[in-house]
């Protein structure tokens, strides 16, 4: 298989542990999107970022398992399932290195530190810092919060809905990788897919 170079972030809480049904998604997640050929960059920690770096190993597609792990006082031991590894004392840094690396973004349920990732990566894009990346919303958790954003954020216009043109509601694991795989598909084809997630809007299940 040629690898496609590209990489999926994939964030997610560090307190969902295995035997957790989304435990289970976010590897499901992570495993396919690495047989498709695509690297997984997590934060390197326990609970989903370990079920998301476990399901990129799993899959034996020669996709690499990265882990940017930050150095907390209740120290966050890196999880064992890393080909790279990159420790980090500032989240800024940190958070600054993912988006460098990042094609696609899942965020998967979490809580302060999973809605800093997601918020930060949705300004960049805001703001023009990077391409109009991809921000796919796992699970039923981003529900009320989409619905405030429309209902309050937006209804005053505090943002315009346009700036949530890269935002995708995905509720199944498969539809998390069709989706990616489609976007990926297009770069591949037409060299830039900025401006273009409409069409992937109206081809969601």
């Amino acid at each position: 298989m040629e690898r496609p170079n590209y990489t999926v972030a994939i964030f997610g809480s560090a307190r969902i542990q295995e035997g957790d049904p989304d435990y289970a998604d976010v590897y499901h997640i992570a495993r396919g999107l690495a047989a498709s050929g695509f690297d997984i960059v997590t934060g390197g920690g326990p609970g989903l970022m370990q079920a998301a770096n476990a399901g990129s190993q799993h899959a034996n597609s020669g996709s690499q398992s990265i882990g940017l792990n930050i150095r907390l006082r209740h120290e966050q031991a890196p999880n064992p399932y890393l080909d790279i590894k990159e420790e980090f004392s500032r989240f800024s840094a940190r958070l600054d290195t993912f988006m460098a690396l990042s094609d696609a973004v899942v965020v998967a349920p979490g809580g302060i530190g999973t809605l800093l990732e997601l918020f930060y990566a949705w300004q960049l894009v805001q703001v023009e810092h990077i391409c109009d990346t991809p921000i796919i919303l796992f699970g039923g958790i981003w529900k009320d919060l989409l619905s405030w954003l429309e209902e309050e954020v937006v209804r005053r216009g505090l943002f315009n809905r346009e700036e949530m043109h890269m935002i995708f509601h995905v509720q199944e694991p498969e539809h998390v990788v069709q989706l990616v795989r489609k976007i990926h598909a297009d770069r591949l084809r037409d060299g830039h897919v900025c401006k273009n997630f409409s069409r992937y809007r109206r081809e969601q299940p």
